[in-house]
């Protein structure tokens, strides 16, 4: 009898109750959590997490479950206690998005100057599917790609996911992106991003990509695709209907002479084990394309070491490069995953111990804060005090890229903003300025 390849199947809110796992592992005060969360952060979860990656014995502990489940910490008590009984009474349908909404509005929906500094204006439009924030660096949003297989519940970009109007990046047009990257001239990288590329067929995603590819940009130098498919839906590139097409894809644009970055997500070791998973990155691979592997640390997730030191030990085997460590971002469900940066920096520090120098390509931890990516580099003693040491891996002012400062010592920490400058100083270097990038 021939295998019948898998299908991908979304469970989410409307339908998460009918899943015969879900009905079966979960307690009805789980249920209660995800359906009273869920109508505030975005949940959508699929067969291959449930079937593949779940240990369902070790609920709620289970780390691909805290990953993709909403969780009642997830929410303020007063808040989780308004929505509950707003549908305990049957609240309508605008009186309960009311609600969400003013909720929504106080979880930082677009952290780190998004909205303000990032979306650049270009022939006296404003493009609000493109950020350029760093000066080599072009985000660009792909109208048909604010979506996901499955949804982290820790997601930063979750406002692209809940239908709130003017929250959410997207472009149709990709050739003002090839005319936006053709005038300025520093840019070399362009990152597609989402939601997540890879949920487009291929068809799609060759016509983003048409005018990088015909034209010739001389300035653009390498393409990114910043994705969570290999963890939730490796299938993608093995059994979908255009798993091929996407591949000869990959290869044209390598061909072409881009440097091919695939950005792939990996919050846990267990994302990598499957055989699915191990197969379609040998084939991504084969294409002439390089991954490249991130992750934010963050608690009930990944926050231990040995979490870590599996992880980079087992993508380097699997021939992905560690890119990234990174810091739970000021939204959403911060206050539930977020771990001190003094901790943040330890737990790298003896994971990076415990890893070969072909591990040791990874970066972090970093907070992707509004002037730029800042990486903590660890506690440090001058004199009788204890400060954090910290540099601009990436900045919106180039002049600040690998710059170190101090701050005082905070062991309860979480964000840039917790933090006081060292030696009694005013204010941080940067903050008198507001650095915008790309506005022609």
């Amino acid at each position: 009898m021939l295998h019948q390849p898998p299908k991908y199947k979304a469970i989410t809110l409307a339908n998460f109750k009918k899943n015969e796992l879900i009905e079966r592992n979960l307690t009805p005060a789980q249920k209660h959590h995800v359906e009273v969360v869920g109508q505030v952060l975005p949940f959508k979860v699929n067969n291959y997490v449930l079937d593949e990656l779940i240990d369902w014995s070790d609920l709620p502990h289970d780390p691909i479950f805290q990953l993709t489940f909403p969780q009642k910490g997830m929410l303020a008590p007063q808040d989780f206690q308004s929505v509950a009984q707003a549908l305990k009474s049957g609240a309508s349908k605008t009186e309960l998005n009311h609600l969400v909404n003013a909720i929504r509005h106080n979880l930082n929906p677009h952290p780190a100057g998004q909205l303000e500094h990032n979306v650049p204006v270009f022939k006296n439009t404003r493009l609000k599917g493109i950020q350029h924030k760093y000066r080599e660096t072009v985000l660009f949003f792909p109208n048909q790609s604010q979506t996901c297989h499955a949804y982290c519940t820790f997601c930063f970009r979750w406002p692209q996911f809940v239908g709130m109007d003017g929250l959410k990046f997207a472009m149709q047009e990709s050739r003002t992106l090839a005319d936006y990257i053709r005038a300025n001239s520093k840019v070399s990288d362009v990152l597609f991003t989402g939601g997540d590329p890879m949920i487009m067929r291929a068809s799609r995603m060759e016509a983003y990509l048409e005018p990088l590819l015909t034209q010739k940009i001389p300035n653009l130098r390498s393409i990114r695709i910043g994705s969570k498919v290999l963890g939730y839906w490796p299938y993608k590139f093995l059994t979908d209907p255009d798993a091929d097409e996407m591949l000869r894809l990959f290869e044209r644009v390598v061909k072409q002479g881009y440097h091919l970055s695939f950005m792939a997500h990996f919050n846990h070791v267990r994302e990598l084990e499957t055989p699915a998973v191990e197969k379609a990155i040998r084939r991504i691979r084969n294409t002439g394309a390089v991954i490249r592997t991130q992750s934010p640390i963050m608690r009930h997730i990944n926050d231990h070491p040995h979490a870590w030191r599996d992880m980079w030990r087992k993508q380097v085997s699997l021939g992905c490069i560690p890119y990234y460590m990174f810091i739970a971002r000021d939204t959403g469900a911060q206050s539930y995953f977020a771990v001190p940066l003094e901790r943040c920096h330890r737990i790298y520090r003896e994971a990076y111990q415990q890893v070969s120098g072909l591990a040791r390509t990874v970066r972090g931890p970093s907070m992707s804060a509004g002037p730029g990516k800042i990486q903590i580099l660890g506690t440090v003693q001058i004199g009788n005090e204890n400060y954090l040491n910290l540099r601009f891996i990436q900045s919106r002012n180039p002049e600040w890229v690998g710059k170190p400062f101090f701050a005082s010592y905070d062991a309860e920490a979480f964000w840039l903003d917790d933090l006081t400058p060292a030696f009694n100083q005013e204010h941080f270097f940067f903050e008198e300025s507001n650095h915008v990038l790309g506005m022609n």
